[in-house]
């Protein structure tokens, strides 16, 4: 079976130095359960050796959001992550079917996780997750204009939330407090994002130290 949407060779990777230098021989599925595959490719390598390549593919796309309250707070999520075998502070976070827009699904999560909605919304990165071994993407979003109602997490979730000043946030990142890599790169780049006046007066006067 061909495929599963990985390139095949485009050709001398010398014409190229950004296409695709690996050959795809075969791809098999090797398992599925409703949220990923695990497809494994018969390649031949850059080297023009024979080799294999796995590949986990979620089935949704991975959303997160950074919340500002108008006390300048953002609200983070506790949980305990089973790959890490380890607890884990984050930014709001979860999936989201693939062809729904990102931001409806980041709100949708926002809400289960936190019982917060906001009225004001702004795109912050695009992130290729682990992405040597999985094809998984990742959208962020900065949300402000907070209403506080009921969360309703999923049953597979037993969640704590915390609010904490921005930049004790920003500085939790720093310490390895929080090592999500969605919420280090977004907490990251909203803190550059705001020294450098590319917020909105609103938000910016919320996280300015």
């Amino acid at each position: 079976m061909e495929g599963f949407g990985v390139p095949h060779d485009t050709g001398n990777p010398g014409d190229n130095p950004e296409g695709n230098p690996w050959t795809v021989l075969t791809s098999t599925m090797k398992y599925e359960n409703p949220w990923i595959e695990v497809i494994e490719h018969t390649v031949l390598t850059p080297k023009g050796t024979p080799g294999i390549y796995g590949v986990v593919r979620p089935r949704s796309l991975a959303t997160g959001v950074i919340p500002i309250d108008d006390e300048g707070n953002v609200t983070l999520v506790g949980q305990y992550r089973f790959p890490l075998e380890q607890y884990s502070w984050e930014i709001p976070e979860g999936g989201g079917e693939k062809g729904v827009d990102p931001q409806v699904s980041a709100a949708r999560e926002l809400l289960e996780e936190t019982g917060q909605t906001a009225r004001h919304w702004m795109p912050l990165m695009t992130l290729h997750l682990s992405n040597c071994i999985t094809d998984e993407v990742a959208y962020t979003f900065l949300a402000w204009g907070l209403e506080q109602g009921a969360a309703c997490p999923d049953d597979t979730e037993v969640l704590a939330t915390r609010r904490v000043p921005f930049a004790e946030a920003v500085a939790m990142a720093m310490r390895g407090e929080i090592t999500d890599s969605m919420a280090v790169a977004s907490l990251f780049k909203l803190r550059l994002m705001a020294d450098g006046g590319q917020l909105p007066d609103d938000v910016a006067r919320l996280i300015r130290p």
